[in-house]
């Protein structure tokens, strides 16, 4: 019985850990401002959006600091015009950030304070829990967005948002024209690998802890 207990705590924390690579991996990615920079360039949004790169770095800087919890609290472009749908929808993406946001310390806490106490305990399949979970969910989308990246783009948009807002009019909402969904692409992609990387991680720690201790699983 106490057992049976141990490990059905050790998987809660490990769908803690995941949470915290996941929110992790969202937060850093959405100021991991470089990789808009690169893809900027490479799909020449300045032709496409008939800003100037300097406009475009300007207004991207401006919606990534509101879209951060520290952000202001109402956004405004300083180039680009924008529809009372198009506020209500980056409303919505911000409280979407939040959440991640705040799940980073929260999960962080919860799975320190749970590794402490596996820890004491000599406990460590939390963490070959943490590898797999890690494993599965980003490979599942990985895989979905192999086959259709626009279906999943689409279908996140539709579970996330419950409304048709996120559907821009460039030319109510130009801010379309420097936002690509290439570009969103590669977000996803770079969050996966940071969830991928927290998982290696712990398939690593965890190897090096039952050869250490010789655990039976």
């Amino acid at each position: 019985m106490q057992e049976k207990k141990y490990r059905m705590g050790q998987l809660v924390l490990g769908v803690v850990l995941m949470l915290f690579f996941i929110s992790f991996s969202v937060t850093v990615t959405l100021n991991f401002r470089p990789l808009y920079h690169w893809d900027m360039k490479a799909m020449n949004l300045s032709a496409v959006s008939g800003l100037t790169e300097e406009q475009i770095l300007r207004n991207y800087d401006t919606l990534i600091d509101y879209n951060n919890i520290w952000g202001p609290d109402t956004l405004e472009f300083p180039d680009l015009a924008m529809s009372e749908s198009g506020r209500i929808h980056f409303e919505e993406v911000k409280r979407v950030f939040s959440v991640f946001e705040w799940m980073v310390p929260v999960t962080l806490v919860l799975g320190v304070a749970g590794i402490w106490c596996f820890h004491q305990k000599k406990q460590f399949l939390y963490l070959k829990y943490t590898a797999l979970l890690s494993i599965l969910v980003p490979a599942a989308i990985g895989i979905a967005m192999a086959v259709s990246w626009d279906t999943v783009f689409v279908t996140f948009h539709k579970i996330v948002f419950r409304n048709n807002l996120w559907i821009f009019d460039a030319r109510t909402d130009p801010v379309i024209t420097i936002l690509p969904d290439t570009f969103f692409l590669h977000c996803a992609i770079l969050i996966i690998a940071g969830v991928l990387i927290g998982s290696g991680i712990c398939c690593i720690l965890y190897l090096k802890k039952r050869k250490e201790t010789e655990i039976v699983v």
